[in-house]
């Protein structure tokens, strides 16, 4: 057996996938895995711990061209990432940024969110963290118009008693 040059040496084939070692340009989190790991790993989501595990032979992959503001880096490059669930049938589609990379894992969490709503419902944890974040933001609200109650009636009575007349001494 011949052998191979060194960039062929540092891959090798995974089924019908190919994967990189050494290679520090992909993410460890999009690498494909080996059939029997076939699950996305959750990253960065710390508070987040009860999110469905995506199985990658469930998921649909596809890279079109985005569409909004950029010009011609968004006109000649396909690096938006449209996600599909086949169980579900749920669709992600993700252009956040120019990286295909960063697109496809953010896709994954965005699914990941969305299957954790379609599954649990109003008991999500994603569902639950944005009813907390609103109702802090009205209380936040509440307490400023309060206060600004409070300095308006403190003004009228300040402005009362500077007004000529009202010597009570």
């Amino acid at each position: 057996m011949s052998r191979l040059p060194p960039f062929f040496s540092l891959m090798f084939s995974v089924s019908r996938r190919v994967m990189w070692r050494g290679s520090p340009g992909i993410s460890p989190l999009l690498r494909p895995h080996p059939p029997v790991l076939t699950c996305v790993v959750a990253a960065g989501k710390k508070d987040l711990k009860g999110l469905p595990v995506l199985n990658e032979d469930e998921l649909e992959e596809q890279f079109v061209r985005g569409s909004g503001p950029g010009g011609q880096a968004t006109n000649k490059t396909s690096n938006c990432v449209v996600l599909k669930h086949i169980p579900s049938g749920t669709v992600v589609k993700c252009h956040q940024t120019r990286s295909v990379d960063i697109n496809r894992k953010r896709a994954r969490d965005i699914m990941r969110q969305k299957l954790d709503v379609v599954n649990k419902g109003e008991l999500s944890e994603i569902i639950v963290k944005q009813k907390e974040s609103e109702l802090r933001k009205q209380e936040k609200r509440r307490k400023a118009n309060e206060n600004l109650e409070k300095k308006r009636l403190f003004k009228e009575t300040m402005a009362a008693d500077s007004k000529p007349g009202n010597d009570a001494v």
